[in-house]
């Protein structure tokens, strides 16, 4: 449990202690904590809720030709890692390594654009480094892409970000939910983009989603799955939601180029509603919303800098996340599959 602790509190110390300082940091002033955390997450052994089904999926592609295991219905970039590490004996720890370096690099990336760039990666550690990229590597993968692809949403570059999307749904299908996004890039002509997001959504459809859609529908909806502690995770969503939405004009002051944040929000509040349906498939779903938390989190020390002192704002967010963590660790279902933190280094 200590180790959890560790990577909670190395951000979150940075964050407290240059709270006064709002600047964005380069990727290669944060390449030590990048290090860190790609071991951390990468060399863990038999931690997480889901260990055993990706060792499945390493055990199924060794001796297995590549094109029968992409006709499958895996998502087929993990599909491919999993076949070259296992066919070259590299064993999954090479697989995790990869999915957390990918993962890292899109969170650091993004963070480090943001006001507190520290803060942002507090904000991030208890649910979407522990509890993602250490339990759903797939998605982890994926979230790590859609990092890259918000980057350049803001930059309004449609070609890269329908780029990383793209990349992202190869390793979970849900990824190209994310696509309708490249509508908010202003920079073209509107009717070409419409265009090409419709296209490139509907190709990714074509390609890694129709021939299984029937069962992921019947698995997350008509077998109606309950996800315990969905609610609490789409909440943590609406909170960042809430304050966007409420001070959205502020926001937008200051940050004119984030309006599709504002789109973000209001799928968040959809989410509450939509959670009691099939509460699975929302919180599959609502993964993909939780960018909010990082982006308005680690904005709101600078957005409310003339009501708060930027200090108490982030010392209180620091704090609250720390509350998150340890009611997970010590009362979560699903926690004991992370206790104890084992790694290959010490094994």
């Amino acid at each position: 449990m200590l180790a959890y602790w560790f990577m909670y509190l190395l951000p979150g110390f940075m964050a407290i202690a240059l709270s006064h300082r709002h600047r964005i940091q380069s990727f290669r002033s944060m390449g030590w904590f990048w290090l860190i955390f790609v071991l951390f997450i990468g060399l863990r052994f038999e931690v997480g809720g889901d260990w055993g089904n990706y060792l499945r999926y390493y055990e199924m592609a060794y001796g297995e030709p590549l094109a029968s295991l992409l006709s499958g219905r895996g998502d087929p970039g993990y599909v491919f890692l999993n076949w070259i590490a296992a066919n070259n004996d590299w064993g999954m720890g090479f697989v995790n390594l990869v999915c957390a370096v990918i993962f890292m690099t899109g969170l650091i990336s993004f963070s480090s654009k943001q006001p507190a760039p520290w803060l942002a990666l507090t904000v991030a550690v208890p649910y979407l480094v522990i509890v993602v990229s250490m339990g759903y590597t797939r998605q982890g993968v994926a979230l790590g892409l859609i990092f890259l692809a918000l980057n350049w949403l803001e930059k309004r570059n449609l070609f890269w970000f329908l780029f990383y999307i793209v990349v992202a749904a190869l390793f979970h299908k849900s990824a190209m939910l994310m696509v309708p996004l490249g509508f908010f890039i202003t920079r073209g002509n509107w009717l070409f983009r419409g265009f090409v997001v419709i296209s490139i959504a509907y190709g990714l459809w074509g390609l890694i989603v129709s021939d299984s859609y029937e069962a992921i529908w019947a698995n997350y909806v008509d077998a109606e799955m309950k996800s315990q502690g969905a609610l609490i995770r789409i909440v943590m969503n609406l909170a960042p939601a809430l304050v966007l939405l409420l001070f959205r004009r502020q926001w937008l002051r200051v940050f004119p180029d984030g309006r599709f944040w504002i789109w973000m929000a209001f799928g968040a509040v959809a989410a509450v509603f939509l959670v009691s349906f099939a509460s699975t498939a929302v919180d599959r779903v609502s993964l993909y919303l939780t960018p909010l938390q990082v982006v308005v989190l680690s904005r709101m020390p600078y957005l409310f800098r003339n009501r708060v002192t930027p200090q108490a704002t982030t010392t209180v967010l620091v704090l609250g996340y720390a509350a998150v963590l340890f009611v997970w660790l010590n009362y979560a279902t699903h926690a004991p599959h992370w206790l104890p933190y084992r790694n290959l280094l010490f094994q």
